[in-house]
């Protein structure tokens, strides 16, 4: 399979099944366009379950062989794939920006990520640890060891694609799994591109194995399979619990990160000028295609009108255009996305939402082609507010005042979610206060939004199921084992 994104041509894709590239059983295609400009710049085959069960077979026999690697050498592995990543950074750049639509320095910004996934969890391959306990009987101790799972299954969502691949196929390899991986059918091209580099990179055939296709049919027979032994998936809550009943008959180990509508709370004592920072780049960041973005604001009474004259300020400076000439923002990443955002909002302004930016669909000009949509802020008064309860996944930033941080915890915690909240205070005790005042997986006191390798990102709630990233994270493609070990 050839990657060749200057030629103008459009990329053929193959699924990557046991080391080899194939079209599998599929007799259709699904066409990959350009968010900016509505152009297809890929036909990927649109597999069906045979192919899944195609690549858990060639998953399946690999992984045995794999495991008995000393975890060192696993390591090693995915250190020699982060290498190939950093060798072709500007290549895998690109396609993001191609097919996601994020700017191009955004998109560097994703393949660096990419390489922190995958050298932070190499590191791990001698920290895999287990316990020795004392037995109440004589001559005996119990052994706990970890051990993987076997087969595990990555779905991830189209808006960081690359990035959430290497986040969940690194701990998975250096752990002894084997890996499955089927990307969002919008955004597939950046993890074959990863399935290439990983062939350049010498992993053994069937260790990593990348299937297309659309979530309905190939992944649910991916997560019904009795040959899966884990199922990790980032995307929509909606998604989520479809997973969650398909994996109900095989009770599947299920990690799952979710839907968020991050709270973003500002108290009277807050430095507002470093908030507005906060508050714009946690909002605008990849369109606002962040599952920890800034979805709604309850700002102190005192101090609202200031933030918000300063926030719409920052709001409309926002430069919008085409993401290889690295705007602050791009497109939205489908039509379909653009009319539910325009759907929502107008359902909050009927409802009595006041327009402070009226930003919204582009559509001429240079925007004729392209699924555009300029930064909108509203403020409401009741947190009942759609743009207040759904999430909008957009550049759309409703506002609501409150008189009192005991009133902005209750009405941010009034949501089925529980991923990410902001609060910006300068008071000590509000700040030890709100990891218990706050319902949510991930705080973030007096900064922006961006996790941080070595800690724990996890969701409550409707927001998901286990987590990512760290010791923790690690962790969880692991399962225990426990040796009564007698010798009397």
């Amino acid at each position: 399979m050839r990657f060749d994104l200057d030629s103008g041509s459009v990329i053929r894709g193959a699924m990557f099944i046991g080391g080899q590239w194939t079209s599998g059983s599929a007799q259709a295609v699904i066409t990959v366009e350009n968010p900016a400009t509505e152009e297809v710049i890929a036909t990927i085959p649109e597999g069906g379950a045979e192919d899944a069960h195609a690549a858990l077979a060639a998953a399946k026999r690999a992984q045995p062989s794999w495991a008995a690697l000393p975890a060192i050498k696993r390591g090693e592995a995915v250190l020699a794939l982060a290498d190939k990543v950093e060798e072709h950074a500007e290549a895998l750049a690109r396609i993001l920006t191609l097919e996601q639509g994020k700017p191009i320095s955004q998109a560097r910004g994703e393949v660096g990520a990419v390489l922190m996934f995958l050298r932070h969890h190499a590191g791990a391959a001698r920290r895999i640890e287990g316990d020795i306990i004392s037995s109440d009987n004589v001559d005996e101790e119990i052994h706990i060891r970890r051990h993987p799972y076997g087969v595990v299954v990555g779905l991830t969502a189209w808006n960081y694609p690359a990035a959430l691949a290497a986040r969940k196929l690194a701990p998975a390899l250096v752990a002894g799994n084997t890996f499955v991986l089927l990307s969002h059918e919008i955004t597939p091209v950046s993890g074959l591109f990863l399935a290439h580099l990983a062939k350049e990179a010498g992993l053994p055939d069937g260790v990593f194995n990348v299937v297309t296709g659309r979530g309905p049919v190939v992944g649910q027979a991916l997560v019904e399979s009795r040959d899966t032994g884990l199922v990790t998936m980032t995307g929509s809550t909606r998604a989520g619990k479809q997973i969650y009943a398909a994996a109900a008959d095989t009770l599947k180990v299920l990690r799952l990160e979710l839907g968020g509508k991050a709270p973003f709370i500002v108290m009277v004592d807050a430095d507002i000028d470093r908030a507005v920072d906060a508050a714009v780049t946690a909002r605008y960041t990849n369109c606002g295609q962040i599952c920890t973005c800034n979805e709604r604001m309850y700002l102190h009474r005192a101090i609202a009108d200031e933030f918000l004259e300063k926030f719409v300020a920052r709001s409309r400076a926002i430069s919008i255009g085409n993401p290889m000439d690295d705007p602050d923002m791009g497109p939205k990443v489908s039509g379909v996305e653009v009319a539910k955002i325009e759907e929502m909002v107008t359902r909050a302004r009927r409802a009595g939402a006041e327009l402070l930016l009226e930003g919204g669909p582009l559509r001429e000009g240079n925007f004729a082609k392209g699924h555009w949509y300029s930064p909108t802020v509203l403020e409401v008064t009741e947190n009942t507010s759609p743009l207040i309860q759904e999430e909008v996944f957009g550049p759309v930033a409703p506002a609501l005042r409150v008189d009192s941080f005991e009133e902005a915890a209750r009405l941010a915690n009034d949501t089925v979610y529980g991923l990410s909240a902001y609060v910006f205070t300068r008071d000590h005790r509000r700040l030890m206060k709100s990891p218990y005042a706050l319902k949510f997986g991930e705080l973030y006191l007096n900064r922006s939004n961006g996790e941080q390798v070595q800690a724990f990102h996890s969701g409550w709630g409707q927001s998901g199921l286990g987590g990512e990233d760290g010791k923790y994270g690690f962790d969880g493609y692991l399962r225990k084992q426990t040796t009564y070990l007698n010798w009397g």
